[in-house]
């Protein structure tokens, strides 16, 4: 228990770092454009970036982090190695001034750990066997896509901005928050859609079937699960209108839902029974074999009272198990309490993390006050420079602060999916969606307290270096990075807030003309961001190698 309150003192840390280290990317526009003062800027950062906690319900991103290296390699100190290499890389590259990626630094931290781990106790194997290449690849990809993508959206919002015709300007404004309003309706539909499959856990009865196709168990499990997930699905169709209690409760009164409770209740008796924890030992040493069959023994003692849960009520089915597992007064007071098991509750939380309805409705109101802004200023008053100059430096007031919302949702998942990450390890959860509401609240508070901090040596070269930005360029950087967020938290693809911003500051310098870019700088930059995975990864692995003789 002391390797994980280290680990989890230790991830905090991190996003700490990771706050005043990447406080930069949402102050420099902002900062650099003189709308705020240094500090000013610093709490304005702040309080949205703690704001993100109450709008991102879906924690994609953390999930995607967690299972970034595949279970039987996921150890404590391998954990603890990837946060050490995450923690002085991030302090190294913010020492010298380097807008690098904490992303990037926790991810080849992690997966640089394991890759050791693996190598030191079962040997060479192919590294598709260690880690997730999906998620690997796809966080690569985004190293160059991220900052492309937010390059391409704010030079499309500059140039919308500075087009003469206002009416125009309208219509163009109007046509893409439609569409961005459709896009992200269309991801709460195939969130809606993911989450119903992980409560039928359609997609591990898959995994298992996929490793093992004579397991006739999984198969019938994967079959039924695949059924109520069909049955289910149509349900969906009226979220918007019917909300998470009314869908779930629609579900359960059209599907037998008896299948998850009972695999719910499994679960808890593992979790009391350290059953995970007991089959990754068992992974490494054979002579652990025997408590694991031990364990699925009791848990086959269990499995009648699951089926009776309901008849003869939660307390007599929880003392039954209790005594088959030979659990002392106080561990069966905790088991019971866990024992309370409601699979339409548990269905309609799971439905309301992919509801994103208040990020979509939160967009258009900003699309909405540019709107109001452009109309005051050039309709009903005659526009002058001035005019127009502090219409934008208010305008990016909004645009900082939805850049910065978009930093705290992406940025401090990432710290959520390690401390996810150990909990399951250390046997505390069985799985990612168990993750407890004080490390949310903590990682997101985290990054807040360390965005208060500052990070002034990557203020100057994201504020001046890259390009000199005007209030009007700032707006359009900031904007287009928000909204790169948005979209990539969605999608539960954890990319870099600095790859992300340094494409939009970009974007709006090279409308001006490609020369207004300082190129060399942006080679320098994009150098830091190729290394920074492979080279957290070999600091993890010296790390690991280092803890391991401890």
């Amino acid at each position: 228990m002391t390797m994980v309150v280290v680990i989890i003192i230790l991830a905090l840390l991190f996003d700490y770092i990771n706050g005043f280290h990447d406080a930069a990317n949402s102050i420099a526009t902002v900062v650099s454009t003189k709308v705020l003062t240094p500090f000013q800027a610093v709490l304005w950062a702040a309080m949205f970036n703690f704001v993100a906690f109450f709008i991102f319900k879906d924690h994609a991103v953390a999930n995607t982090i967690s299972k970034t290296v595949f279970e039987n390699y996921i150890t404590l100190d391998v954990i603890l190695a990837g946060l050490i290499a995450a923690i002085f890389w991030n302090l190294l590259t913010w020492w010298y001034g380097i807008p690098s990626s904490s992303s990037h630094t926790l991810i080849g931290g992690f997966a640089g750990a394991a890759v050791v781990h693996a190598y030191v106790t079962k040997g060479y194997m192919p590294m598709k066997d260690i880690v997730d290449s999906d998620s690997i690849l796809k966080t690569i990809w985004f190293i160059f896509l991220a900052p492309v993508i937010g390059m391409v959206i704010s030079a499309y919002i500059t140039l919308v901005t500075i087009k003469r015709n206002m009416w125009a300007r309208m219509g163009l404004m109007v046509i893409s928050s439609l569409g961005m309003f459709f896009m992200f309706n269309y991801f709460m539909g195939q969130k809606l859609d993911e989450n119903l499959k992980k409560f039928y856990k359609v997609d591990k009865y898959k995994k298992a079937v996929a490793k093992d196709s004579t397991d006739v168990k999984a198969l019938e499990k994967l079959e039924k699960a695949t059924a109520l997930y069909e049955a289910s699905k149509p349900f969906l169709n009226d979220y918007n209108d019917q909300g998470k209690d009314k869908t779930a409760q629609l579900i359960a009164d059209n599907v037998d839902l008896s299948m998850v409770e009972e695999s719910k209740m499994k679960d808890v008796v593992a979790k009391f029974l350290r059953l995970d924890t007991k089959k990754n030992a068992a992974f490494y040493d054979d002579k652990a074999k025997p408590a694991v069959d031990s364990a699925e023994a009791l848990i086959a003692k269990c499995k009648p009272y699951f089926k009776v849960y309901h008849e003869i009520g939660k307390d007599s089915a929880g003392k039954k198990i209790a005594a088959i597992l030979s659990l002392g007064e106080v561990q069966t007071k905790s088991f019971l309490k866990d024992f309370d098991i409601d699979a339409k509750k548990s269905l309609s939380k799971d439905l309301d993390k992919a509801d994103n309805r208040m990020l979509n409705l939160s967009c258009m109101i900003v699309f909405a006050i540019f709107a109001f802004a452009y109309i005051y200023v050039e309709v009903l008053r005659k526009p002058t420079a001035l005019s127009m100059q502090n219409m934008f430096k208010r305008l990016q007031l909004l645009s900082s602060a939805a850049f910065s919302l978009g930093h705290g949702g992406s940025d401090a998942q990432k710290v959520m999916g390690i401390i996810g990450a150990a909990l399951i390890a250390n046997g505390t959860i069985m799985d990612f969606k168990e993750i407890p509401d004080w490390v949310p609240l903590a990682c997101y508070a985290s990054i807040a307290l360390g965005t208060l901090s500052g990070g002034w040596k990557i203020v100057k070269t994201m504020g001046t270096k890259i390009t000199k930005v005007t209030p009007l360029e700032g707006v359009g950087a900031e904007t287009a990075g928000a909204i790169t967020l948005f979209m990539t938290a969605q999608m539960g693809i954890p990319v870099s807030t600095t790859h992300t911003i340094t494409g939009s500051i970009i974007g709006v310098g090279a409308t001006k003309r490609l020369s207004a870019v300082r190129w060399g700088i942006t080679r320098s930059l994009m150098f830091a961001w190729i290394v920074t995975i492979p080279v957290s990864a070999i600091v993890a692995g010296l790390s690991y190698l280092v803890i391991s003789m401890f």
